[in-house]
This record gives C-alpha cells, sequence and structure tokens, in this order.
C-alpha cells in the first residue's frame, strides 16, 4: 500500500470512529445554549426562584394553611406563632400568608401583561419587518410614539378612568394598561428578526414552491424569529409585575378584598413605625421574583446571543 493509501485509509478510519462520539456531532443553536445554561449557576438560582412563585401562586395552600383574611386586632402586631413565622399586622392578619397568596395576584398581572404584549409585538413587528416601505415606515412611527410616553405616568391617567372597585374589573384593567403601553421594546425586537429571518435560504425556498405571503409569515419566518422575543418578555415580565406593585402601592392599581404585594406595602408604610415585618416581608417577596425573572431572562438571552460564544 503506498503511503497516500495509508494516510487516506487512516483519515477514512478517524472519520468513522468519531462519528459515533456525541462530542464530535454538530450540535444546533438549542443545543449550544442548553449546555451553557446547565453550566450558570444564575440561570438554576432563577428558574428554582420563578417554579416556587409560580407553585405558590397557584396553589397557596402549600406554603401556608393560615387564611390571609382571617384578621383579629387581638393579634395585632403580634410575634410569630400559630403558623405565622413573622407574625401579624396591624389589623391582625398573617403577614406570611398575605405574602403567599400575593403572589397569585402579581404573578396573574404580569403573565398576561406579557401574554398580551406579545400577540400585539408579534402582529406589529412581523407586518413590519416582513413587508416593509412604508407599512414599516407607518408602524416604526407608531411605534416611537408609544415608546415616548412614560409607562407609570400613562397607566396612572388611564387607570384613574376606571371607576369600578371589583376586583376582576380592576385587574384586567391594569392588564391591559399595561400591555397597550409596554410591546414596543419586544415588537423592535421581532421586527429585526423578522428582517433577518425573510432573506434566508428557506424562506426563498418557500416562495419558489409557491407559499403566500401568509403561510411564509406564520409557518416558516415567525417560528425561527421567536428565541429573542421570548427573552425579552421573560425580563419583561419582572417589569410589569414591579410596575403592577406601584401602581397598587399608590392606590391606583389594585384594591383591597384583592390581596397584593403593592397593597400590603402601602399598608406597611402606613404603620412602619409601629412594626417594619410587614412592610419588609411583602417587599422581599416582590424584589426576589422580579429579580428572578429579570436573571432568568438574562441568562437565556446569553445562552442564545452567538455574539458571546
Amino acid at each position: 500500500m503506498s503511503e497516500l493509501e495509508t494516510v487516506a485509509a487512516a483519515e477514512m478510519a478517524g472519520g468513522k470512529s468519531g462519528s459515533g462520539d456525541p462530542a464530535a456531532r454538530p450540535r444546533s443553536l438549542a443545543g449550544d445554549a442548553w449546555r451553557d445554561l446547565r453550566r450558570n449557576p444564575i440561570f438554576w438560582i432563577s428558574l428554582v426562584l420563578v417554579l416556587a412563585v409560580t407553585a405558590m401562586a397557584a396553589v397557596p395552600g402549600l406554603f401556608t394553611a393560615n387564611d390571609p383574611h382571617e384578621c383579629t386586632l387581638a393579634r395585632q402586631h403580634a410575634g410569630p406563632g400559630g403558623g405565622a413565622p413573622f407574625g401579624y399586622d396591624f389589623q391582625g392578619c398573617d403577614i406570611y400568608a398575605r405574602a403567599v397568596f400575593g403572589a397569585r395576584a402579581s404573578l396573574l398581572v404580569g403573565a398576561f401583561s406579557a401574554l398580551v404584549t406579545g400577540l400585539i409585538a408579534i402582529t406589529v413587528g412581523m407586518l413590519a419587518g416582513y413587508f416593509g416601505r412604508w407599512i414599516d415606515a407607518a408602524l416604526s412611527r407608531v411605534i416611537d410614539v408609544v415608546l415616548g410616553i412614560p409607562l407609570l405616568l400613562a397607566a396612572i391617567v388611564m387607570l384613574k378612568r376606571i371607576s369600578s372597585d371589583s376586583p376582576n374589573v380592576r385587574i384586567i384593567a391594569v392588564i391591559f394598561v399595561l400591555a397597550i403601553l409596554g410591546w414596543t421594546t419586544a415588537a423592535r425586537v421581532i421586527r429585526s428578526s423578522v428582517i433577518s429571518a425573510k432573506q434566508q435560504d428557506y424562506v426563498a425556498a418557500a416562495r419558489m414552491l409557491g407559499a403566500g405571503n401568509g403561510r411564509t409569515m406564520w409557518r416558516h419566518i415567525l417560528p425561527n424569529s421567536l428565541a429573542p422575543v421570548i427573552v425579552v418578555l421573560t425580563i419583561a415580565l419582572g417589569s410589569f409585575i414591579a410596575a403592577e406593585a406601584t401602581l397598587s402601592f399608590l392606590g391606583i392599581g389594585l384594591k383591597a378584598p384583592t390581596i397584593s404585594w403593592g397593597i400590603d406595602i402601602d399598608a406597611g408604610r402606613t404603620h412602619m413605625r409601629e412594626s417594619a415585618i410587614p412592610l419588609v416581608v411583602p417587599s422581599t417577596f416582590l424584589a426576589l421574583t422580579v429579580l428572578a425573572f429579570i436573571m432568568l431572562g438574562d441568562a437565556i438571552r446569553d445562552a442564545f446571543d452567538p455574539k458571546l460564544r
């Protein structure tokens, strides 16, 4: 066997042996991202916190057996006891139980605000990015106008017009106000992703096979443009929770008898001189929840960003 044949045989043998090695196989972007996420402690810490808050909102009975509405003035500012690890507030309500049940309203507003925001952003961003020209120019100007409106200030003005004190009405109003004012960043992200995706070969192939604009947009471009907007909405969810708490703290958002961290923070602030615990506990729950969603979104963004590889 000649030297050239020997080298070729060795390369073929190495290729065959390497093909069975999982490390030698090409990985997808999702595979690389998951590998990075598994090694990122911030991802696991934030994920555990998010799952804990979600479980707290869905099944609060797993975390406390006390009724947050059961208040007795005889227990006013009483210390820990009776299943209340943080004691009782100025109305004799279990501080910990109210913090646990307050996760439901806050997470509900944040999740549905992010969902409605995503629907608006995907629709506007897809139309602007795919069709371009005057449609892109018009929608981009709309995005600029809405982006220039201060979210909290506009939310206060809009919610001031809601006279109903019904808990369901207040929750729905807060959700839609936050969504209407907070979709612009996600729309810009999806627009950029669509502009990049529509230049790819698979889009040209779909058009050559006779796919119309609707099928090309929703079946081919959208699935390949969702990753960045999901990251943005994850971070926005935490911001919406903080915005809801701020509005409720100001007496503009949710109102009693709804249990919300913002409402409890406002009540704790009023009676802070008697005891700081009713203020500290819901503030801590709120801060950890918002931080968890923001850290989770940052970790996912870093994992899916090719520029950081």
